[in-house]
């Protein structure tokens, strides 16, 4: 049994966001980081010196591994964000600015 259905959730309709030009299926109610993972992307940061490989760290905020820009905002944290219908994501490279 999977937690929502232990829970007796019933999430709304999904909807469709864009993450580096692949629509992803999402939830409401699901977090940038949620919907991405339930996609099975895991990473969608690289570091700035070394193009490491990064996603969910913490989970809660505080370390901004997850930094992701959803439209065209760069410097957001995916495991914070709460995902909307028709957002468009992409992988942070660096700041997500033109460093």
């Amino acid at each position: 049994m999977n937690p929502l259905e232990l829970a007796g959730a019933r999430p709304g309709p999904a909807f469709t966001v864009t993450f580096d030009d692949r629509e992803l299926t999402a939830l409401p109610g699901q977090t940038v980081a949620a919907a991405l993972w339930a996609s099975g992307v895991t990473s969608w940061r690289t570091t700035r010196r070394t193009g490491r490989p990064r996603g969910v760290f913490c989970g809660i905020g505080v370390c901004f591994d997850c930094l992701v820009t959803v439209n065209d905002r760069p410097g957001q944290r995916a495991c914070l964000v709460p995902v909307e219908p028709g957002d468009v994501i992409r992988t942070q490279q660096g700041t997500g600015h033109d460093d």
